[in-house]
């Protein structure tokens, strides 16, 4: 039992770390896998030459692996083949040499025929997603581990499994669930710091939290989620809660609960979100006495915040005092360096809006099962292989709860992020009107606190950096040596944690890694102490939820967190 929970607990920190729905831009559509595979096989027609002396290499290796003088081996990180049979067993030993022989001779084509460096990663990721879905371990009797499973329970693995297929072709649109969800419920084990709606519009509510101490600081925090995904990442259980640690470090709390938007909320576009803020930012100004606030936005909600800090600029209003902007892409020409970069195309970004905006709304669930297959190995094919050939039930783990929790992104605020693409407004001023004024990000003068992932494939951390620059020389970045959602999550306590952090005056990121100071541990409390001084003085801690014209409307976490 305790292995078994080991590694449910592994394959859950695994999936969490390439969580991939809190990205609202476009992704890899069959069209272009299809064109992919044309690319690939089309340089074998038009390059027989290379082909040929790839081919006779192949063969060469079938035949050393069939006289056990091949001297391939599978990578040590790989996980798949980690199990004694696949070093041990002659025949496992073969399969492996094989499966790895063939697909180093794709790679070795592409290393050799000449063709533009993007159609190379297009034809590249074709391939790695061929070679993912054929590993000999996604089959039963290519498995070690499930065949001993099949033996130890007599059969009842397999049960399990079809069991699990089963259930999966009904409720989670043919693909492995991911989380068993049966073990989570939001506001009782997920989401369950006090706190009380105060403000609820028709595009969101405005959640204020109780103080964790009798004294607080005067000026409030305000915690921008993105809008893809539901806002209690901030707030998991006790021990991963951004929340909590913001209350326990004296900091007045607000959160932004997003609405669930349907079809009806159709024309929700970024003016709209931007106008939300302001009335989430006037509304905690009028409830805590205070002329200013604290910001903080993540992923797509560092998007909007940026250019509501922006569209406050252009107005020459001083409602925000500092910025903290986590895993945040700013400057679009990053996302070049992304997987899904190299699928964006003007007829990618064409069909994508065409397909928004005929029903309305982009749901949640079919960009999550899109950018599945981006990381098939970690998002697809571990859970085939734990569902259905080991016949376990996947594991319960809150970050991949939330992950599939997702939410509609409306149609205009899906080509309005769409647009930032070819804009790229706040690299290049006044490309883009906010509420009636031209996005400057230039004119924004704030401090800032940018935060990043060195291991992160969405937001990659060399562009979060551009984000930092763009905020100007008084920005702090901060960079964590983990991924998208893990870099955001990153409560102390963690052994492996460490950080780098330094001020963004270095031309690039390389240049900024390079002089930029490491610590050990968690990121958080470098933060806690960053944003500390500037956030007022401290003063008595409130007793009351919201105040006259704000009052308190529910318990916390609200009602639109639970809209399907």
């Amino acid at each position: 039992m305790a292995d078994n929970f080991a590694e449910a607990h592994d394959l859950g920190e695994q999936a969490a770390a390439h969580t991939l729905t809190a990205n609202p831009l476009v992704g890899v559509r069959g069209e272009d896998l299809v064109a992919s595979a044309r690319l690939l096989f089309g340089e074998m027609l038009n390059n027989p030459a290379i082909a040929l002396r790839q081919s006779l290499a192949l063969l060469t290796e079938f035949g050393r692996i069939a006289t056990g003088g091949s001297a391939l081996s599978p990578d040590p990180k790989d996980r798949r083949f980690a199990d004694p049979a696949w070093t041990g067993n002659p025949v496992y030993r073969a399969l492996a040499q094989t499966y790895l022989a063939w697909g180093n001779a794709l790679h070795r084509f592409i290393d050799e025929v000449e063709i533009d460096s993007r159609d190379a990663e297009r034809a590249r990721f074709f391939i790695s997603l061929l070679l993912d879905a054929l590993s000999p371990t996604n089959s039963l009797a290519g498995n070690p581990v499930a065949l001993k499973k099949l033996v130890e329970t007599g059969g009842v693995s397999v049960l399990h499994g079809f069991e699990n297929f089963v259930r999966d072709v009904v409720r989670n649109g043919g693909l492995p669930a991911q989380v068993d969800t049966r073990t989570f419920v939001v506001g009782n084990n997920l989401a369950t710091t006090p706190g009380a709606v105060v403000v609820r519009t028709e595009v969101m509510e405005l959640i204020q939290y109780r103080p964790a101490t009798n004294e607080v600081h005067q000026r409030p925090l305000l915690i921008v989620p993105p809008q893809i995904n539901k806002f209690y990442v901030f707030d998991l259980v006790p021990e991963k809660s951004i929340v909590r640690h913001c209350l326990e470090g004296g900091l007045q709390t607000f959160v932004i609960s997003w609405k669930n938007p349907t079809a009806a909320e159709r024309g929700f576009g970024l003016d709209t979100y931007v106008a939300a803020l302001e009335e989430a930012v006037d509304a905690m100004r009028a409830i805590t006495g205070t002329e200013d606030v604290n910001v903080w936005g993540s992923c797509s909600g560092g998007i909007t915040t940026s250019a509501f800090l922006a569209h406050l600029a252009a107005r020459g209003e001083a409602k925000v005092h500092s910025a903290t902007v986590a895993v945040c892409l700013l400057d679009m020409a990053a996302t070049q360096n992304t997987t899904a970069g190299l699928f964006v195309t003007p007829d990618s970004i064409t069909a994508a809006k065409h397909a928004s905006q005929l029903t309305g709304v982009v749901e949640g669930q079919e960009l999550a099962r899109m950018f599945a297959w981006m990381r098939p190995n970690d998002l697809i094919w571990n859970y085939w292989v734990n569902n259905y050939l080991l016949g376990n039930a996947p594991p319960a783990f809150d970050v991949l709860y939330w992950n599939n929790d997702t939410t509609r992104l409306p149609a205009q605020l899906h080509a309005d992020f769409l647009d930032l693409i070819d804009a790229n407004p706040f690299v290049n001023a006044g490309r883009l009107t906010v509420r009636g004024t031209p996005l400057d990000l230039a004119q924004v003068d704030l401090d800032s606190y940018v935060v990043a992932g060195l291991s992160d494939h969405i937001t990659p951390w060399q562009g979060c950096y551009n984000s930092a620059k763009l905020y100007g020389p008084r920005s702090t970045f901060v960079l964590a040596n983990s991924g998208h959602i893990q870099s955001l999550i990153n409560p102390p306590g963690n052994p492996k944690a460490f950080f780098w952090t330094g001020a963004s005056g270095a031309l690039d990121a390389q240049a900024w890694l390079g002089q930029a100071a490491k610590q050990a541990g968690s990121w958080w409390p470098h933060w806690l102490d960053w944003i500390k001084p500037r956030s007022g003085r401290l003063i008595s801690a409130p007793t009351e939820f919201g105040s006259q014209r704000y009052p308190r409307l529910e318990a916390a976490p609200g009602r639109y967190v639970l809209e399907t």
